[in-house]
C-alpha cells in the first residue's frame, strides 16, 4: 500500500465563527471515527473497535469547554496533524498504544513510582 503525505493533509485557516468552528471539529470528529477500523489493521492493535472509537471521544471530550475561537483553531490544526500521522503510518504501534493505559499490553505501573518502593519489591 502506497503512502501518499498529501492524502490527508489539510490546509490550515482560522474559523470564521462559532458554527464553522463547530462544523469543523465535527468533520475532524467523524473523520477520526470512520478510519478506526483502517487504524486498527494498519496497526495490529489488539483492541476492539469500539475502544478505539471510546479513546477517540474521550480526547475530544476533553477540550470540549474551550471557549476561545482562537484555540479551537490551534486544536484543529494539532488533530488534523495528528490524523494525518497516524493514517500515513508515521507513528508507530507503541505510540498508539500509549493513549490506551488502562488496556495497554505493558501496563501503566510496570515501573515503580519511587526508588524506595522499587527497592522493596526487589527491583534493581
Amino acid at each position: 500500500m502506497p503512502i501518499t503525505p498529501t492524502k490527508y493533509a489539510i490546509t490550515t485557516r482560522q474559523s470564521a465563527n462559532w458554527d464553522d468552528a463547530k462544523r469543523r471539529v465535527f468533520a475532524l470528529y467523524r473523520r477520526w471515527l470512520r478510519s478506526t477500523p483502517e487504524m486498527q489493521s494498519m496497526y495490529s492493535l489488539p483492541l476492539p473497535i469500539s475502544v478505539i472509537r471510546t479513546r477517540i471521544r474521550q480526547e475530544f471530550e476533553r477540550n470540549r469547554f474551550v471557549n476561545k475561537l482562537p484555540v479551537v483553531d490551534v486544536l484543529l490544526t494539532k488533530g488534523h496533524a495528528d490524523y494525518q500521522e497516524t493514517m500515513n503510518f508515521w507513528r508507530q504501534t507503541t505510540h498508539m498504544m500509549s493513549y490506551f493505559n488502562e488496556e495497554s499490553f505493558r501496563g501503566a505501573k510496570r515501573l515503580p513510582s519511587s526508588f524506595i518502593d522499587g527497592f522493596l519489591q526487589g527491583r534493581n
